[in-house]
């Protein structure tokens, strides 16, 4: 898989677990919900992401 799938898997994962965080626990989890959607949206302005440095590190493939 290359650094985009991997990416958007990865923020799936994250969204998903923390609405299910939000709904088992506590809903203060929805801010982590918030956080993936705002890195997500400043990553397409900036052309930036911390999870992209972290897999490019990591040895994954470019698209």
């Amino acid at each position: 898989m290359t650094i985009n799938r991997y990416l958007r898997m990865i923020a799936g994962f994250f969204v998903m677990l923390s609405v299910l965080l939000a709904h088992l626990h506590n809903p203060n989890w929805l801010w982590f919900t918030a956080f993936v959607g705002l890195n997500l949206f400043q990553s397409a302005f900036t052309n930036w992401c911390p999870m992209i440095t972290i897999l490019r590190k990591l040895g994954v493939r470019e698209g």
